[in-house]
């Protein structure tokens, strides 16, 4: 068989997360992202959930122990250019992943961007990040100064305030800078208006890209996919600007080509740029 393009990997992306058997989000969807952008993904599973395109209907924690051995055996060997954390649903877990990124010299290192995605509560209602996880979640943004990728309810758990607006969309973000976090790319996915903004704000970066809102119910896994294209980009060391630009269009491809999978919220298309 003859090979006609060869894609060379030479970038890196560990990403520590939960994991969907319907393959619309989690850590399959941060696979199939890395991998369509030419990325190589490795992953640390943080917990295995019952959950296809109608929601999540159960979830089991993998022992916090396992976890960071995923962590140490993925660093330790092959190496990352940049971390993406999804999924992590308790203050042990949270404080675990911390000590294992700072064992690794993660932590402070510049040039390795870490990414989360603050997955708190699934599209069907099911609480992602129990209650007194919260905190813990806010202490860890403080100590690893993240890239912050929330969508509007989870700004508003972040910050305590209510979204109605832009204006407001603008003034969370500037509370979760002041949180600790690098860069906040707020997606306005849930604001009730036909025109959807999604904004980067960092301590001297704005940017914000609109687009007519897509009426669809084909948006399982968009938050994943968008924070997992963000981290794949920032490995390849494009500016901040440049990956939330790539991030965004691949998303917006990725649900305009969405297959029509299953009977509720369906999958997008990871693989429309792929020949």
């Amino acid at each position: 068989m003859k090979i006609n393009r060869v894609r060379n990997l030479s970038k890196t992306v560990l990403v520590i997360a939960g994991s969907d058997p319907s393959g619309g989000a989690g850590i399959q969807a941060d696979l199939k992202t890395l991998t369509s952008l030419n990325v190589y993904g490795m992953t640390a599973i943080t917990a295995l959930t019952e959950q296809n395109t109608k929601g999540v209907t159960d979830i089991f924690e993998i022992p916090l122990y396992f976890v960071v051995k995923q962590i140490n055996c993925c660093l330790s060997d092959i190496g990352a250019n940049a971390i993406k954390i999804g999924m992590m649903h308790n203050s042990g877990l949270i404080y675990g992943v911390y000590e294992a990124l700072k064992h690794n010299k993660i932590i402070g290192n510049k040039k390795i961007s870490i990414v989360l995605d603050p997955v708190m509560v699934a599209k069907g209602g099911h609480r992602l990040l129990k209650e007194d996880a919260v905190n813990s979640l806010k202490n860890f943004i403080k100590n690893t100064n993240p890239i912050l990728t929330p969508n509007i309810p989870e700004a508003e758990i972040l910050t305590g305030m209510k979204i109605n607006n832009l204006a407001d969309m603008k003034t969370a973000g500037k509370k979760i800078i002041d949180m600790g976090a690098i860069f906040v790319v707020l997606k306005g996915g849930h604001m009730n208006s036909p025109i959807i903004s999604d904004l980067l704000i960092g301590e001297e970066v704005f940017d914000q890209i609109e687009t007519t809102k897509i009426e669809t119910d084909n948006t399982h896994g968009t938050g994943c996919t968008m924070a997992s294209a963000l981290t794949a980009e920032l490995a390849k060391s494009n500016s901040i600007k440049e990956a939330f630009q790539k991030a965004h269009f691949y998303v917006n491809q990725a649900i305009i080509t969405s297959p029509q999978f299953g009977n509720g919220h369906g999958p997008i298309n990871h693989s429309f740029n792929i020949n």
